[in-house]
């Protein structure tokens, strides 16, 4: 049974798992392999959607966990955190918009939308990775 602190390090899996497809993706659609392609962007959506719902499971349950940090460690993760949620909202809705023309076959639309939104989503998930190691990791915030 998986507890409420053991989410934490299984959404970092996912995200990770999520960063491995998502770059296997892009490297299969450049060298013409679509339906690798096609098989690593599902493992990627599939990966993501499981992150999301740990996510909000996780935080429904017990909120935001404070860094604490000061000083060049607070400089490094701030700005990384803060960059990260923003463009994982961005990240949802983009990934949408790019499936929806795959499902009307429109190769064309898909293409110029999947330019953004594959580098967008590739940084959320490996940051999202980063600010979990900093976080549980690398540099715990003392306990209160």
């Amino acid at each position: 049974m998986i507890s409420t602190s053991d989410l934490p390090a299984l959404n970092a899996t996912f995200n990770l798992v999520s960063t491995i497809f998502i770059s296997t993706g892009w490297y299969f659609v450049r060298r013409g392999a679509w339906r690798r392609h096609m098989v690593c962007m599902i493992i990627a959506l599939a990966s993501s959607v499981c992150f999301l719902i740990g996510y909000v499971t996780y935080h429904a349950r017990v909120g935001e966990k404070s860094s604490g940090y000061t000083g060049w460690l607070a400089g490094v993760y701030f700005p990384m955190l803060a960059s990260h949620v923003l463009l994982a909202f961005v990240t949802l809705p983009l990934v949408i918009l790019t499936l929806v023309p795959v499902f009307r076959r429109r190769w064309d639309r898909h293409k110029r939308i999947a330019r953004w939104t594959i580098p967008i989503w590739l940084y959320v998930s490996v940051t999202g990775v980063l600010v979990y190691l900093m976080l549980y990791k690398w540099f715990p915030p003392p306990p209160h």
